[in-house]
């Protein structure tokens, strides 16, 4: 049997994330989807895909080798898609497209380049700015629509919200932290430990909540709006960090290598996603924006 696009897209999302259940958060799917897709495909290609391990999943040369040639497959389906366009009814117009700080620096690029191939005529107009400023603009017919954390829109008699993705909060630790021995990690753990606090979007009161509800509370010895700077912290033991799973990435910009762990508590999601004005037309442009936006999914 052939392999399929679902089968690719689960794969691909396994091995960024580097487990079962972190593709499976990424895309919204149970564990076990994940895990059957994986093994049919390991199947039909004849080859293993992954090492299975305690904590995750590594991938084998040849698995490597092949996921090379899955996202190439996902990209040349996604060009396909817009291949047959009328290129005398090319649409044209302008788009006035609000981003927040943290969606522009790790969602916004895969949202754009699919929309940009889809309808290359169209001219964008881009303001970065708070979650609050935005929602601003977009009830003043400023803006078309904003691309932000839709968890953090307050006005939602005036705005339609639809969410994209949902990203959980996970605890970011240096290597070789004796936390990191754990799969995973208790609040009350953090007791005492130094805490790296990022200052951007909503992600300040979501953890100013969270350390609120404590009996004893993590000691927060940096704060910053700099995800880099978060990350390199994190990376030589400065302390640790609790952040959505979206802007993790395994090495900060001098090399240095950071684990992430899940958190056995509950803690809140982020929600990435759309919003735009009630009561008002949408342009043919925005419409296709948003379009193109829902059919996108982004790693994360």
């Amino acid at each position: 049997m052939a392999f399929t696009l679902r089968q690719l897209q689960f794969f691909v999302a396994a091995a960024e994330k580097g487990s079962v259940s972190g593709a499976a958060r990424a895309l919204s799917i149970s564990q076990s989807s994940v895990t059957e897709a994986v093994r049919a495909l390991e199947d039909d290609l004849g080859v293993t895909l992954f090492d299975r391990q305690a904590r995750g999943m590594e991938i084998t040369h040849k698995g490597s080798a092949f996921l090379r040639h899955a996202r190439q497959i996902l990209q040349d389906v996604a060009t396909a898609r817009t291949a047959f366009q009328d290129d005398a009814v090319q649409v044209t117009g302008r788009l006035s497209l609000g981003v927040t700080s943290l969606v522009a620096g790790y969602v916004l690029s895969d949202i754009l380049s699919r929309f940009r191939r889809a309808y290359p005529q169209v001219e964008l107009n881009v303001i970065e700015d708070s979650g609050e400023y935005l929602q601003h603009l977009l009830i003043g017919g400023e803006l078309d629509v904003a691309v932000l954390l839709t968890s953090s829109v307050r006005d939602r008699m005036a705005l339609h919200v639809e969410a994209l993705l949902v990203s959980p909060y996970r605890l970011w630790l240096p290597l070789g932290h004796p936390l990191a021995q754990q799969e995973a990690i208790a609040l009350e753990q953090l007791a005492g430990q130094p805490l790296i606090q990022l200052m951007v979007d909503e992600i300040e009161e979501s953890m100013r909540h969270l350390m609120a509800a404590l009996a004893v509370k993590p000691e927060v010895a940096f704060r910053t709006r700099s995800v880099e700077a978060v990350r390199s912290l994190v990376a030589t033991g400065a302390g640790l960090a609790i952040l959505p799973s979206l802007v993790y990435r395994p090495w900060s910009l001098e090399g240095d290598r950071i684990e992430i762990r899940d958190v056995s508590s509950e803690l809140p999601s982020v929600q990435v996603g759309l919003a735009w004005r009630k009561g008002a037309p949408l342009s043919q442009v925005a419409f296709n924006f948003i379009r193109s936006a829902q059919g996108t999914i982004p790693s994360r």
